[in-house]
């Protein structure tokens, strides 16, 4: 796990902040090194959000900072992931950020439905093409 130049107390709020404002606008903007490790925590929040029961619940809303959070997850994301085994997040390279040159990115959820409606037109192309 990666430090950040933080105390242990504030790298765990950081990545619970992270996750949780993932959750609440479905995408975020920060730097790759924070995505990676944001990443890990967002998946594996999924993964007890699918079990769907009480003690799921509780344990996503101590890994989370709001209870809006974890309402959201429980209803919108976690069924949307229901089919997927894993991979719930994308990190898109937006490239250096200009004070620091630090490289920036955009962590993202995949959705079932961003899947089909990529494919979707891919698949209608296919016969016009013929």
């Amino acid at each position: 796990m990666k430090k950040f130049g933080r105390s242990t107390e504030h790298r765990k709020m950081l990545m619970k902040s992270l996750v949780t404002n993932l959750i609440l606008a479905e995408s975020i903007k920060t730097t790759l090194p924070k995505a990676k490790e944001a990443r890990k925590d967002a998946d594996k929040i999924v993964t007890i959000a699918k079990k769907g029961d009480l003690a799921a619940r509780r344990l996503a809303a101590s890994r989370l900072t709001e209870p809006k959070a974890v309402q959201k997850l429980f209803e919108k994301i976690a069924p949307a992931m229901k089919d997927r085994k894993g991979g719930y997040t994308r990190i898109v390279k937006l490239g250096a950020r200009r004070g620091d040159a630090a490289e920036m990115c955009v962590l993202q959820w995949v959705t079932a439905a961003e899947a089909a409606a990529s494919a979707a037109p891919a698949e209608a192309a296919a016969p016009e093409a013929k």
